[in-house]
C-alpha cells in the first residue's frame, strides 16, 4: 500500500468526476440578489448589494472508523466542524451559522452525546453558532458506526472578498501549523500504520518520539484557523488562502495559473512513520498537510506584519512563474511542471 489509488481514493477519477458539477452553473441565475462570484475555492451569494454569503459542507471521511476503533468520540465533532469553517474563511467571509447531520447505525444516547461535545468544542473555537442538525438511523447502509457531515455559512462584504486576483510571482506563502494529519488521507494512513486495515502498528502502540499511542495521535482534531486566520485578515491584504486538505500541495494549483515553490516543512512524527512504511515522498505531499494546515498568500512587504500577527506561522514558500515544486529532505521534487 504505497499511494492513495491503493488505499481506495482515486484522485485521478474523482477529479474527472467533478468535471461534470459544472452543470450547478445553470443554477446561478436563480440567484434573488444579483450576479454570483465564484473565487477558486468558494462560491458566493449575495443577499443584498453588499452583503455575500458563501457556504461550505464537508465530512470527516474515514476518520470516523478511527474513532470506532478507540472507542473514543468526544473530538471528532471538532473535524467535522474544522472542515468546513476552514473552508469558509479561504474567501474571507466570517462564519456565522453551523448545522451538521449524524448518520448512524442506531441512535446510542452515550455515542450521540459524545459526538455533541466534540461539534460544541469546534463551534466555541470557531465563535460561530451551530443553530441546528439532523440524525438519521440507517443501519441498512452504514459500514461505519456513523458518520458526520457539517455545513457552515459565511458571511462578507463584497470588496473584501478573497479572488486570487492579484497574486503576482516574488509574492509570499505563509503557513500555518497543523496538528497532525487532521481529517485528510486518512484511508491511506489507516491501511500503512493499522494491523485492523493492514498495516504494520497495533492501534494503542506506543512508538518513539510519540507523545501518546498511535491510535490517538492518528485522532488528533483538525486544528480550526478562523480566529488567528480573520485577525491577519483585518490588517493585511489577503491575496489568497489554502486549506491544505485532500490533495494537499496539489490544491495550490487552482489558487492562480503561476506556479509555486516550497522549501519549508515540519512534519509532525505521525508523517514520517506513515514514510518510512513505504510512502513514497511525493506521494506524501499529493495526500498530507505535511505539518502546515492553512496558508496564505501575501505581498512581501506585508511578511513581517503578518508573522507577527499569525503567532506560530512560517514563511514556506513563495510564488513563481510556473510549475510545483517542493523542496524537501535536500530533494527538489517536482510535483507539476
Amino acid at each position: 500500500m504505497k499511494t492513495y489509488a491503493e488505499a481506495g481514493v482515486d484522485r485521478e477519477l474523482r477529479n474527472k468526476a467533478k468535471k461534470h458539477l459544472v452543470d450547478l452553473k445553470s443554477t446561478f441565475s436563480l440567484s434573488k440578489h444579483g450576479n454570483i462570484i465564484e473565487t477558486p475555492f468558494n462560491t458566493l451569494y449575495p443577499i443584498n448589494n453588499d452583503i455575500f454569503h458563501v457556504k461550505t459542507s464537508d465530512g470527516v471521511g474515514t476518520k470516523v472508523l478511527l474513532a470506532q476503533l478507540a472507542e473514543k468520540h468526544d473530538t471528532i465533532g471538532i473535524d467535522g466542524i474544522a472542515m468546513v469553517v476552514n473552508d469558509c474563511i479561504r474567501c474571507g467571509a466570517q462564519p456565522i451559522a453551523l448545522t451538521d447531520s449524524i448518520d448512524i447505525k442506531k441512535s446510542e444516547p452515550e455515542i450521540i452525546q459524545e459526538i455533541q461535545k466534540g461539534l460544541n468544542a469546534g463551534a466555541h473555537e470557531a465563535d460561530c453558532p451551530l443553530v441546528g442538525g439532523e440524525i438519521a438511523d440507517i443501519p441498512e447502509i452504514m459500514n461505519a458506526l456513523y458518520h458526520i457531515n457539517c455545513d457552515c455559512v459565511g458571511e462578507i462584504e463584497k470588496n473584501k472578498i478573497i479572488t486570487g486576483e492579484g497574486i503576482r510571482p516574488n509574492d509570499v506563502i505563509i503557513g500555518l501549523p497543523s496538528s497532525g494529519a487532521h481529517s485528510n488521507g486518512i484511508s491511506l494512513l489507516r491501511k500503512v500504520l493499522f494491523k485492523k486495515w493492514g498495516g504494520k502498528y497495533d492501534a494503542f502502540e506506543r512508538l518513539d518520539n510519540f507523545d501518546k499511542e498511535l491510535i490517538y495521535e492518528a485522532l488528533e482534531p483538525t486544528r480550526i484557523y478562523v480566529k488567528p486566520f480573520l485577525k491577519v485578515f483585518k490588517e493585511v491584504d489577503i491575496l489568497g488562502a489554502v486549506h491544505i486538505t485532500g490533495d494537499a500541495y496539489l490544491k495550490f494549483r487552482k489558487l492562480t495559473n503561476f506556479g509555486f515553490e516550497f522549501d519549508n516543512f515540519k512534519p509532525q512524527p505521525i508523517f514520517n512513520l506513515i514514510r518510512q512504511c513505504g510512502v513514497p515522498t511525493e506521494e506524501m505531499f499529493k495526500t498530507f498537510n505535511m505539518g502546515w494546515g492553512f496558508a496564505v498568500i501575501i505581498r512581501r512587504e506585508d511578511v513581517e506584519n503578518a508573522l507577527q500577527l499569525f503567532k506560530d506561522s512560517e514563511v514556506i514558500g513563495r510564488i513563481t512563474n510556473k510549475g510545483l515544486i517542493v523542496n524537501f529532505d535536500g530533494k527538489k521534487i517536482i510535483l507539476e511542471d
